[in-house]
């Protein structure tokens, strides 16, 4: 973390001795786009620690820990494809669902449902690309999320 820190400070500097005027706007647009997203963020994680507080850790573990199987990953699987939850936020999630004993698989299940299956969304997606190709989309997405936790089973 220290090296991208570093690095980051170096890019700064070097683009700050090129163009000050586009470095300041651009450091200016990414400060207001971090506090724009910032009450959505904390908002997400509140909820998440909550959850997470009330809900006893051998309860998570028994739906989605190692020896859950198949119903893990079905719950990951249902959970992902209809949270609304932004992927800049799903991997700190992740982290704490592996803190507690998720297993890996669940939690590759989990996310990449997150962010490739829209259930929520597919009315939208039907309004703008059609609804065999919003639900080929999100379908596929769907059986490419299994196949992924299928991977990270066998080789973790």
């Amino acid at each position: 973390m220290q090296i991208l820190i570093a690095i980051t400070v170096i890019c700064i500097f070097l683009s700050l001795a090129v163009d000050q005027k586009i470095t300041i706007e651009g450091i200016t647009r990414g400060l207001k786009m971090f506090f724009d997203l910032l009450p959505s963020l904390l908002t997400v994680l509140a909820l998440v620690s909550v959850f997470l507080y009330l809900v006893p850790d051998e309860t998570i573990i028994l739906l989605l820990g190692s020896k859950s199987g198949a119903m893990g990953i079905a719950i990951a699987a249902m959970v992902g494809s209809i949270a609304l939850i932004p992927a800049f936020i799903a991997f700190p999630i992740a982290k704490i669902l592996m803190v507690k004993g998720v297993s890996y698989p669940v939690v590759a299940v989990f996310i990449t449902t997150l962010i490739m299956v829209g259930v929520l969304t597919l009315p939208i997606e039907i309004k703008y690309f059609g609804k065999k190709a919003a639900l080929m989309r999100n379908g596929l997405s769907f059986f490419g999320a299994l196949i992924v936790g299928l991977l990270i089973g066998i080789f973790l």
